[in-house]
């Protein structure tokens, strides 16, 4: 579906992507996660033709995309992270607007648009303007202009910041069932448990350039944490923080505002021999976490940053 070679682009002194090579086939639900500055919006925006690149070559659909590549553009559908709708227009105009650029013929157009606005469940608000639609229904209605004219390729950079859970769900929700009637999809988000949850294939970038790609499973696999223990100790000392950091598998170790964190690496029974310590050298704890690795363990491996950065 598409295919991005040595793609380079430079703002000035500025590498904004870095030879970024990327392979998206049809049918998946395809995540680039990153924090901002990493190149994601400016990858798709050279994806779209909107940005000239320095170098490289993308192909989408089996054709060289370019700004007149009128016959690839009017299959691919766009929901950015900024809502773009008219204010002046209802949300059944606006659907109808942005559907129109595609679809000329008014009866298909009519149920193109009733089905966009059904699917993501504004069916109520047809007459009402954006202003008096909550974040998280405006969002909706960004979605549902992108996707009115049900295209082959569907790119989604940060659709649900700001929104409530409940409007985040029925987005995720969407987004799936799109791609159960056939859309691909490329799906940006700074929240990994998003990508974790919803995409077939991951691609972690930083400083324009693909670290790793691979399903959930299989970068999970490419890091050294096995096991994240985060346990609430008061009164910890240096001699015992640094026991523990001499402890089997450990290999990270943090101890802030009585919150010890430990990354370890695969093993069984970490846990109990790090709460066996605690309890012979009689410190005082509560609440105690274990947990496997997570998208963010990987992109911290890998990266030595927090995903949300």
């Amino acid at each position: 579906m598409v295919t991005i070679t040595n793609l380079v682009k430079r703002y000035g002194s500025l590498v904004a992507l870095d030879h970024l090579n990327l392979e998206i086939e049809e049918g998946e639900i395809y995540g680039l996660l990153g924090p901002n500055g990493s190149g994601k919006t400016t990858a798709i925006n050279c994806m779209l033709a909107i940005l000239k690149y320095d170098k490289g070559n993308i192909q989408i659909m089996g054709r060289e995309m370019s700004p007149d590549c009128y016959e690839v553009k009017k299959n691919i559908g766009v929901v950015m992270q900024n809502v773009a709708v008219f204010e002046q227009l209802s949300v059944w105009e606006n659907v109808d607007y942005f559907c129109g650029l595609y679809v000329k013929d008014k009866k298909r157009r009519h149920e193109l648009v009733e089905e966009a606005i059904q699917f993501v469940g504004l069916e109520d608000y047809r007459k009402t303007r954006p202003k008096k639609l909550s974040g998280g229904l405006l969002r909706r209605l960004n979605i549902a202009c992108g996707i009115a004219h049900k295209p082959k390729l569907l790119i989604m950079d940060e659709p649900t910041v700001a929104v409530d859970p409940q409007s985040r769900n029925k987005i995720l929700e969407g987004i799936l069932e799109l791609n159960r009637q056939g859309t691909t999809v490329i799906y940006t988000s700074h929240y990994m448990e998003e990508v974790e949850q919803i995409c077939t294939k991951i691609a972690i970038m930083d400083h324009g350039r693909v670290l790793a790609i691979g399903t959930k499973e299989e970068l999970k696999g490419m890091i050294k944490t096995g096991e994240t223990i985060t346990i609430e100790a008061a009164a910890l000392n240096e001699e015992q923080l640094a026991d523990l950091r001499e402890f089997p598998h450990v290999f990270h170790l943090t101890y802030e505002e009585q919150v010890l964190k430990l990354r370890l690496s695969g093993a069984k029974h970490n846990l109990v021999r790090i709460l066996h310590y605690l309890e012979e050298h009689n410190v005082t704890f509560g609440r105690v976490f274990s947990e496997l690795p997570t998208l963010n363990d990987v992109f911290l491996e890998i990266t030595g940053k927090e995903l949300r950065d």
